[in-house]
């Protein structure tokens, strides 16, 4: 058994609202700097960045993870994370066609740049990334799920776009295993005070738009037969956890 420190949920410059210094690369070396082990990049509504952020991974020897911050309907935000890229690029295009239909602005919003394994710019999205979705929470997590996918709520303990902010509860209908927490001095309080979240696990993550928001060592997972080791056997050994713990 080994533990590895991860941080996942983590925006790259494709998202309008994080800084154009985060780049697949600097969040790679800023990741392996901060003694993670596990890494997801997870921009609103697209994957477009994350090939590019798996090859930065490779480089630094950290496990990266195709993931995405989906915003739905609700205006809720649910994170969802991919074992394979190709599934997690099929859901991306997807979820593309499900954005409102706003072209982003970016002397308002902020760039939304795709970039290479080498962090040049080769594109940017058209339509406004951080606008809501026409999927309500059942269909996107029916859709992450078609894909593979695994899907928790993202920031529970945030006002802004958090399912307990919005809906006033976790409702247990979803089905979620996991919620996520941007605080880990907030889970006894919130499992205290919500009974559905009585039975589910927790993931502590930054949501990190800066490059000095990135999480430190600290929150970890116990993963079992990850030798001989390779990014692909802790990145399988990591998903089994999520879906049967």
């Amino acid at each position: 058994m080994s533990i590895y420190n991860y941080d996942l949920h983590i925006h790259s410059c494709l998202s309008p609202c994080a800084d154009d210094d985060m780049t697949p690369n600097n969040i790679a070396g800023m990741s392996a700097l901060n003694g993670l082990n596990i890494v997801a990049l997870t921009d609103h509504n697209s994957c477009e960045n994350c090939p590019a952020f798996l090859e930065a991974c490779k480089k630094q020897g950290i496990v990266g993870i195709a993931g995405m911050e989906l915003t739905t309907a609700e205006d809720v935000h649910i994170v969802c994370l991919f074992e394979d890229i190709e599934d997690a690029m099929a859901f991306s295009r997807e979820v593309y066609e499900h954005i409102m239909p706003i072209d982003n602005r970016p002397e308002i919003f902020g760039n939304q740049i795709i970039t290479d394994s080498e962090d040049e710019p080769v594109g940017e999205v058209k339509k406004l990334l951080i606008s809501a979705t026409d999927l309500f929470i059942s269909d996107a997590i029916e859709l992450a799920r078609r894909h593979n996918g695994h899907v928790r709520p993202a920031h529970i303990d945030r006002e802004s776009n958090g399912i307990v902010a919005i809906l006033g509860d976790v409702p247990p209908e979803y089905g979620f295993r996991f919620v996520e927490f941007r605080d880990r001095a907030n889970i006894e309080p919130y499992y205290e005070k919500y009974e559905s979240l009585s039975g589910t696990k927790t993931l502590v993550s930054s949501d990190a738009h800066h490059l000095w928001d990135i999480s430190e060592a600290g929150n970890t997972v116990e993963l079992c037969d990850d030798e001989p080791y390779s990014s692909a056997l802790v990145r399988k050994r990591f998903f089994e956890k999520l879906f049967n713990s």
